[in-house]
This record gives structure tokens, sequence and C-alpha cells, in this order.
């Protein structure tokens, strides 16, 4: 992998409990919340000084602009929520360009995974531990903070194992 395992290890404690939250609001409330996004901007912003070489910093920096525009193209064409396409351009500069194919990989895994377990929870008696979630009501929509907040959780902790 290309981000660096002290990187990782940099970032890793102050985004999880984030990713954590958008992954709960999402299933419960089918939205990821600007706070969130806000926040995972945030601490790229404050720890990437420290994580990252300044020019890698300014080019992730970037990434969260051109990742926010192509949201919102995504977005008015009605291909995925507002509150995806901002996690996705707030978690943009965690991600070493290096390491795309294997963000890919680890995102359609997580993906997949978290749609059986949505259904199977949706679908038995799971569902009675939350009767109240909103994603147990939807049929035509998927909450997708599920598999994007654990998919960025995966790939630092996967960096922090076998990053370079």
């Amino acid at each position: 992998m290309d981000i660096t395992a002290t990187t990782a290890a940099w970032f890793l404690p102050f985004v999880t409990p984030i990713c954590l939250y958008v992954v709960y609001t999402d299933v419960s409330r089918m939205k990821i919340t600007n706070v969130a996004n806000m926040a995972l901007v945030g601490v790229f912003v404050v720890i990437g000084l420290i994580a990252l070489p300044f020019e890698t910093y300014l080019w992730r920096l970037l990434a969260i602009v051109i990742m926010l525009v192509v949201g919102m193209v995504l977005n008015a064409a009605g291909v995925m929520g507002a509150g995806d396409s901002k996690f996705i351009a707030a978690a943009a500069p965690y991600i070493a360009i290096g390491d795309l194919r294997v963000l890919m990989w680890l995102f359609i895994g997580i993906l997949l995974a978290s749609f059986i377990t949505h259904r199977i929870a949706k679908n038995t008696p799971l569902r009675r531990l939350a009767p109240n979630w909103t994603s147990w009501t939807e049929n035509k929509k998927f909450p997708m903070g599920l598999a994007l907040g654990t998919t960025l959780i995966a790939y630092l902790v996967l960096g922090f194992l076998y990053g370079a």
C-alpha cells in the first residue's frame, strides 16, 4: 500500500469515531450529516499537516474540491445522495492515489457485505433491536454511509498494518 503506516496511525483514531457516527446516522435516519462531513475535513486539515509531507497535503486538499464537484454532478444526475457525495469528498484526502485499486476492491467487498447484512437485519427479528430506524422501511434506497464509513476505517486499518 502507498499510504504509510505512520500516516494511517495518525488518522485512524480521529477518523474512526466520525465514520462510526456516519454509519449510525445513515442506517438510523438515512442521513449523513454535514457536521460529520465537516468534522472529517477538519481532522484532515489539522492532522494532515502532521501526518503528510506538505506538498502531498496540498494535493490531497485539492482532492476534496475535485471529488465535491464530481459528487455534485452525480447527485444532480440522481446517482447518489447529497450526503454520500459530500462524505466521499471529505474522505478523499485520506486516500493515497496509488491505493485506488486496493480501495475499489475493498469498497466492493464491503458494499456487498453491508448490503447483505443490512437486508438480513431488516428482514429478520434483528430488526426489533432498533425498530424505528428509517432504513428498514426504505425499499429503493440503501444507506451507503454503512459501506462508505466502513471502507474508510478498513482502509486506514490496512494502511496501519500493511502500509509503506
